[in-house]
């Protein structure tokens, strides 16, 4: 196992890396977007625990957009955030209960351009290995952790596809026992992981 500052230094790689931006679209090139659009500023927290954990959610099942999907924490930046870290940090302790002092922000991974028009941002930080989550009912089902090696092994990803709007989808998944990590979540791990630099 790596020690906290080997893991650090290698999230540290991923981030002085990751040279371009992600997007929904990255397998299907054929999509065309509509002229004026307007992305929206959001951010996630990729909060990695000290002994290589990588924290997800599973979105509740009652939820309007995306329900019951693994995802970070995160969500849109509000007015009064003081910026997209602030976002992140603001919205892990919403979701899960994750106090923002206890994570040490290590960077932010490019932009992530979504289907739905947000423009997420990543934060990446670490966090203590003993948390004990308290997921939102209103937004969270479930809170989990998967080992950080498994997102970071490019072997471990799949391009799946499904019709949607008429026409074939193609994503990157990267599913992990019964958890099903695909769509924007599976891009920007991808992406950490195409950046990884042994």
């Amino acid at each position: 196992m790596q020690s906290p500052e080997d893991l650090k230094k290698m999230l540290r790689r991923c981030i002085e890396n990751a040279a371009t931006s992600t997007s929904d679209f990255d397998l299907n090139p054929s999509v065309v977007l509509p002229e004026g659009r307007i992305l929206k500023p959001a951010a996630v927290l990729i909060a990695v625990t000290e002994n290589g954990q990588l924290i997800l959610t599973k979105r509740a099942a009652h939820l309007k957009h995306h329900p019951g999907q693994i995802a970070f924490a995160g969500g849109r930046r509000d007015d009064t955030d003081r910026d997209l870290t602030h976002t992140a940090l603001r919205e892990a302790e919403e979701e899960i209960g994750l106090n923002p002092r206890s994570a040490t922000v290590l960077g932010q991974l490019p932009y992530h351009d979504t289907i739905t028009n947000y423009s997420i941002t990543p934060i990446v930080a670490i966090v203590p290995s003993d948390l004990t989550f308290k997921p939102e009912p209103g937004e969270v089902e479930e809170a989990f952790t998967v080992p950080l090696r498994h997102v970071l092994t490019l072997a471990n990803y799949r391009i799946e596809g499904r019709h949607w709007r008429g026409q074939k989808r193609y994503y990157y998944t990267v599913p992990y026992g019964p958890y099903y990590i695909w769509g924007a979540t599976a891009r920007i791990l991808r992406a950490m992981a195409e950046a990884v630099v042994e």
